[in-house]
């Protein structure tokens, strides 16, 4: 019913209220009387009442505009802060900014020392951040920012990469002593092999990335988090596949020791994703600029292999 009221005008007849002057106000407003005036015309006309009785010498609010204006006051009063406090969320630091990523080392030892780092510098900023594995939509989930490994299906998202990670396979001295080293990837289905989410293992051959080769694994022992399965390679339970930056510690000391010299696994690409958005609020600018410009400082990287 009141889809076509005119907000300017009720602005203006607030002001006039609020001065008790057409100069005065027309003054705070930066406008003539005479468009004032005729915004206040426009705005009785449109409720069909007669809202400030005027003279050439005073003006006085009638019932109707006392009530409109107490009423109008209040609302203008609160939609000013609602604007207030939405420009001031998108232009400062501080808000809350919601996460998805991925888990394990990534995600517990990475991405946390990071954004604690980033609240650290900005205590304003609350961060939800989320380790939940499914592949998140950032729309309906509610996700501002996710940390997502593998290559990335057509999307309307912004993806900035992040690093490579390098994959290996592994296994621990005792195990190489007691059931030997495989020579070629298909060897595997020979061996004990510790598995998580990833059954289809893809080599190439070193220097030759047109030489490929897969083996379908039937894992020994299944589990989708990354530090148990570590956890039972480095007890001797089998061979394992895993990002080298997840065992850099036991790479450096000998406790894991790579079970192929003459073949490799693609690397894995990790994005920071977000939606394009010309008004981001400036919390998730920074944030943005903070992880790409130092993401890499927190990564742990193992000595390079001879």
């Amino acid at each position: 019913m009141y889809q076509d009221l005119n907000l300017a005008d009720v602005r203006a007849f607030i002001v006039i209220a609020e001065k008790g002057s057409f100069t005065i106000a027309a003054e705070k407003l930066g406008c003539s009387r005479s468009h004032l005036s005729k915004q206040l015309t426009q705005l009785e006309r449109y409720l069909g009442v007669t809202l400030i009785t005027r003279t050439t010498r005073a003006q006085r609010l009638t019932e109707q505009g006392k009530f409109f204006f107490e009423r109008c006051q209040h609302a203008l009063d609160v939609m000013e802060q609602a604007v207030a406090k939405t420009v001031d969320d998108a232009h400062n630091l501080q808000g809350k900014i919601n996460i998805n990523c991925v888990g394990g080392y990534i995600g517990e030892e990475i991405v946390n020392q990071l954004v604690n780092d980033f609240m650290s510098q900005h205590p304003n900023i609350q961060i939800h951040l989320d380790f939940s594995s499914q592949r998140v939509d950032l729309v309906l989930d509610e996700f501002d920012l996710v940390f997502r490994m593998g290559e990335l299906e057509d999307s309307s998202l912004v993806a900035r990469k992040l690093m490579d990670i390098v994959n290996c396979t592994l296994a621990s001295p005792g195990y190489i002593a007691k059931n030997g080293r495989p020579s070629h990837p298909k060897e595997l289905k020979q061996h004990l092999c510790v598995t998580g989410s990833v059954y289809h293992w893809n080599y190439h051959r070193v220097g030759n990335k047109t030489d490929k080769t897969e083996v379908t694994i039937a894992g020994s022992f299944l589990c989708k988090n990354g530090r148990v399965m570590k956890s039972s390679a480095l007890a001797g339970n089998g061979i394992v596949r895993l990002p080298e930056i997840y065992c850099s510690a036991e790479l450096d000391s000998g406790a894991l020791v790579h079970v192929f010299d003459d073949w490799a696994i693609l690397d894995t690409p990790l994005y920071l994703l977000y939606s394009k958005d010309q008004f981001q609020p400036a919390r998730l600018r920074q944030f943005i600029e903070f992880t790409m410009q130092n993401f890499m400082h927190y990564v742990d990287l193992p000595e390079v292999r001879p």
